[in-house]
């Protein structure tokens, strides 16, 4: 079975709980990589996006609802300078940007879990865990990254008050990364 599942949980944190995070995981894992996303989210059914990073860029979908814990992804890579292409090749197919997000993006690699923290324009201090498995395995693997957060001493962000900030962020974005 391939692995296309990404498990994923993530919460608020503040700016103090941020840095003490960084100071952890420099200390008891390895930095995979620091990276600058600027990524739109199109006004589709389906949860399509682009994205440009230090690395490149990507299409980039995922199936599922906005907040789940475990979601089907698929991503084509491609290269940075492709990315104003793509904005444009999706707007002749009639679809608009609906959100664009301006993120900060430190990730290790912490005993075999991905570990992001996050400094997102406009929106906040994020971490996120997140493991790659297959349908039969996913819910194990949401166990574990519960754990792992709760050994974080961080209590997870309820989907609700994602869905409420993400709502808001969503009616004023623009204004929220001027």
């Amino acid at each position: 079975m391939s692995e296309n599942i990404e498990v994923e949980i993530r919460s608020f944190i503040s700016k103090e709980k941020y840095e003490e995070l960084i100071k952890f995981f420099n200390e008891n894992s390895e930095l995979a990589k620091e990276d600058f996303q600027e990524t739109h989210y199109f006004d589709c059914e389906q949860d399509l996006r682009i994205q440009k990073n230090n690395l490149g860029a990507k299409i980039w979908l995922k199936k599922g609802k906005i907040h789940d814990d475990a979601r089907e992804e698929i991503e084509i890579f491609t290269e940075e300078k492709s990315f104003d292409e793509l904005g444009k090749l999706f707007n002749e197919l009639g679809y608009r940007v609906e959100i664009k997000w301006l993120r900060e993006r430190k990730q290790f690699n912490w005993n075999g879990i991905k570990a992001c923290l996050d400094y997102t324009k406009g929106y906040g201090y994020i971490i996120e865990l997140e493991k790659k498995t297959d349908k039969e395995h996913e819910k194990e693997i949401l166990i574990e990254l519960k754990e792992k957060l709760n050994q974080l001493n961080i209590p997870l962000t309820s989907k609700e008050e994602f869905g409420e900030r993400f709502n808001y962020y969503k009616e004023n974005w623009r204004r929220l990364i001027e």
